[in-house]
């Protein structure tokens, strides 16, 4: 054991929220255009599902989601920018300059002088003319991928009333989802932006690791870290990193390179499947293989099942590309090692090690009251080992090394973000401990090998948004983003009730 947790850590009961409050919509102002999306008075013009067809929308004193831990937190933005007219929320994990940075809990927040700089990845938005609205909720010390605070409430998932919006990055999350603000900033150490983006039906992404500036934000565990934000529309993120706003796309501390904004390749990693539910298996089935999906100068590899019956081959991955199917399979790099050691991940050990390295300290010291769930991984990471973690990241080195032979320098893999829909608010935490299992074992793949991901909110089921997930090699950020733009060119919204068929404007 290389800490020790204090014997009086405990769990509090989850407690009561105030009621939800509507009001007027806030006063016009002149209109920016940003890439095809209008921003006025810091709202896009696009409802959420939750609003569509009931245009109530929240005066900037409200929160009717639960979303802001600070929604009267403004700093205003540079003058002009690439971003002038954007407004964005922060995760409570990032520095701003004269506040106290929360990270979750009340214990840290009383424990903590407010900060006397703002975090980099928050100033690069402003200095590009952003404008900063809120604090935003999060799950305690970035610990948990549910998006439920003890101590604070959970926040309203928009897109899914009655489930979970997801965490560590709830708040920034569901404020995106909800139009409160266009852009989120948030976190991603294990999932923490991802996952509340395919539960809030939203695009996310996380960044190559290393390429983002995390200097006064709070850390999790240093070696998966990054900083992500989330947007309803994918013009947004393209918007954020074709800006060269340096939060940092354009910082490579990792020995990262940039390539080119150009794939070749697009392979739907089968061994992930088996771990999504089947519902949202057929939501989104073969979606990125079909050939009417498949833009130009892409193809795509596939040994998914939903590929058309004529087109079975046990032996082989499929290549598929715009003009068709082919006759016969082809060969492309295995998965076969990926899959042998996907059973026993190293995320949890080498993750957790790196929580009590960080923080084990101030819990000893303070003994806060945490969450269920929270509590637990605590625990469990004071007993990691070192030769734990050090076997644990000799698998992780493997993981890599197969991922990036996998992708090459213009690959893409095909995975589902989440195994479903967002669990119900208030489920059991065994039930929630089993579906985090399922959960981590695909948002890890990114994490374990420093790999770029994004997700597209592309299908649902039952009415509830699923995403898919699209993972680039080191440094294909941008080039990640302008294809998910693109794809979203052909791609229906999860708000359609076919996933297979665009949705189709009245007149």
């Amino acid at each position: 054991m290389h800490g020790k947790l204090p014997s009086g850590l405990r769990t509090l009961g989850a407690r009561s929220r105030p009621a939800l409050r509507t009001a007027t919509q806030p006063s016009a102002s002149p209109a920016v255009a940003l890439r095809g999306v209008v921003f006025e008075s810091g709202r896009m013009h696009v409802r959420s599902a939750a609003t569509a067809g009931n245009p109530v929308g929240a005066s900037s004193d409200d929160d009717p989601n639960n979303a802001f831990i600070d929604k009267s937190l403004t700093v205003q933005g540079a003058a002009e920018g690439p971003l002038k007219g954007l407004t964005f929320a922060v995760k409570d994990l990032f520095d701003v300059a004269g506040h106290r940075t929360g990270f979750g809990n009340p214990v840290w927040l009383d424990t903590h002088p407010p900060a006397t700089r703002t975090a980099p990845a928050v100033q690069a938005l402003l200095d590009a003319g952003a404008t900063l609205r809120g604090k935003t909720h999060m799950d305690e010390l970035a610990y948990s991928l549910n998006g439920e605070n003890v101590h604070y409430g959970t926040p309203r998932n928009p897109a899914a009333p009655g489930r979970i919006p997801g965490g560590s990055s709830s708040g920034s999350a569901v404020a995106a989802a909800a139009g409160d603000v266009p852009l989120a900033l948030g976190s991603d150490t294990g999932g923490s932006v991802r996952v509340p983006a395919a539960y809030c039906g939203l695009f996310g992404i996380r960044p190559t690791w290393g390429r983002t500036n995390l200097e006064g934000a709070r850390p999790l565990a240093p070696s998966f870290d990054t900083a992500g934000w989330s947007a309803l529309r994918a013009a947004v993120q393209v918007a954020v990193a074709a800006g060269d706003v340096d939060i940092g796309l354009g910082t490579d501390t990792g020995g990262s390179i940039r390539v080119p904004a150009s794939f070749c390749g697009l392979l739907a990693l089968r061994p992930t499947w088996g771990r999504v539910s089947s519902e949202a298996t057929t939501a989104l089935g073969s979606l990125a293989t079909r050939r009417r999906c498949v833009p130009p100068g892409l193809c795509c590899w596939t040994r998914h099942p939903g590929r058309p019956a004529r087109h079975a081959s046990p032996g082989g991955w499929w290549r598929v590309t715009p003009s068709g199917w082919p006759t016969r399979p082809q060969r492309r790099p295995s998965t076969t090692p990926c899959r042998r050691i996907s059973a026993r991940w190293a995320a949890p050990s080498a993750r957790g090690f790196e929580v009590w390295r960080e923080h084990g300290a101030w819990v000893t010291e303070h003994n806060p009251a945490f969450g269920p769930g929270i509590k637990d991984r605590f625990i469990m990471a004071s007993r990691i080992t070192q030769e734990q973690v050090d076997a644990a990241n000799v698998k992780r080195a493997l993981i890599r090394s197969h991922l990036l032979t996998l992708l090459g320098s213009d690959g893409v893999l095909a995975l589902p973000t989440t195994p479903g829909p967002a669990p119900l608010v208030n489920t059991p935490p065994a039930e929630l401990d089993a579906w985090r299992t399922r959960l981590i074992s695909l948002t890890s793949i990114a994490g374990l090998a420093g790999l770029p991901q994004v997700n597209l909110p592309i299908a649902s089921v039952d009415g509830l948004p699923v995403g898919l997930g699209l993972i680039g090699p080191p440094g294909s950020d941008e080039a990640l983003l302008e294809l998910a733009e693109q794809l979203m060119g052909v791609l229906p919204h999860w708000q359609a009730r076919d996933p297979w068929q665009p949705r189709q404007e009245k007149k």
